[in-house]
């Protein structure tokens, strides 16, 4: 079967309840508190390599009421976000679909170069300090399905949303919903939101642990995950159905790292667990990090808001070969 097919066949298996779970970005398996963007005078230090964090959402191809993208807390200052010296940081939010809105390569890279605004802007707003939206959502919408970019191999029609540090240097921090209401949160049965590099704040309390998920398809043999500024606060590690805890490599201060790790035969089709884990009792406050993953070809892998097939289990039988057998 087809890589892309495979995709979408575990994505439409995905049971109801789990769908349900999708809708919030940072997902509820995830376990993360929010997605940061910083104003693009900020230092890298900080924990964003950029400024820019794209979100995909995807949609069921027979969706023909309207949408609504939901951002809490959009504007910069206040309560949830992160100060350097005084509020000063703009950050726009846009909304993107049409013909190569998702699908171009450039809004997929982790590199923002080249044409990662592409497609047809559906919808755009700045966001300064406003006690208005601070702690509170605003929504983007209603949104028509038929402005999407149709993408079967990533579950039918797809928007793009683009979040920008405009200027300043404080971070934003927000989270994100898809709704079929404006006022409230209402799953879009059958929704996901992918990405392809992921920028948060992790928890400041070090009982906490949190979650990405992706997707393995039947075709990667081998996953190298690349990360920034995690300022060596704990570990990272994989569970799957053939791994208990394989040790992914963790960053510095304002530094990139990676490390590859080999995709077993029983893993394929399955999703992997990558834990974050803070050190116990010296965990940092308000650390932001980046991720992103790849495959053997170098290609980006999206993963998901939800573990594609549930929550893996390591399974203990899995490689153990009969007593006398080499």
């Amino acid at each position: 079967m087809n890589a892309k097919k495979t995709i979408l066949a575990a994505c439409m298996a995905v049971g109801a309840a789990t769908t349900a779970m999708a809708q919030p970005v940072p997902g509820d398996d995830e376990n993360i508190p929010y997605l940061m963007t910083f104003g693009k005078e900020s230092l890298t230090e900080w924990g964003d390599d950029n400024f820019v964090q794209i979100i995909f959402f995807s949609i069921p191809a027979d969706q023909t009421d309207p949408i609504y993208i939901r951002v809490f807390d959009p504007d910069c200052g206040g309560e949830n976000d992160e100060i350097r010296g005084a509020w000063n940081t703009k950050t726009r939010f846009s909304i993107y679909g049409g013909k190569e809105s998702c699908s171009n390569k450039d809004a997929q890279k982790g590199n923002i170069k080249g044409k990662y605004k592409s497609g047809t802007q559906i919808a755009s707003k700045v966001f300064a300090m406003d006690a208005a939206t601070d702690n509170n959502w605003y929504t983007f919408g209603p949104i028509n399905p038929s402005e999407d970019e149709n993408l079967p191999e990533y579950g039918g029609r797809t928007f793009k949303l683009v979040i920008e540090g405009m200027s300043g240097d404080d971070g934003n921090m927000y989270r994100l919903f898809l709704s079929r209401k404006k006022d409230d949160n209402v799953k879009v049965d059958g929704a996901f939101a992918y990405y392809f590099k992921y920028k948060f704040r992790l928890h400041g309390d070090d009982k906490q642990v949190s979650h990405i998920y992706p997707y393995i398809d039947d075709k990667t043999i081998s996953l190298k995950q690349s990360n920034f500024d995690w300022d060596s606060d704990g570990i990272m590690r994989v569970i799957s159905v053939a791994k208990n805890g394989e040790m992914m490599k963790v960053s510095g201060n304002d530094e990139w790292v990676d490390s590859t790790h080999k995709v077993a035969d029983e893993e394929k089709n399955t999703s992997w667990d990558i834990q974050m884990i803070k050190k116990k009792g010296k965990s940092l406050k308000n650390n932001n990090v980046v991720i992103f993953l790849e495959n053997q070809y170098g290609e980006l892998m999206p993963f998901y808001s939800v573990p594609i097939g549930g929550i893996p289990k390591y399974k203990y039988t899995i490689g153990i070969k009969p007593k006398g057998k080499k």
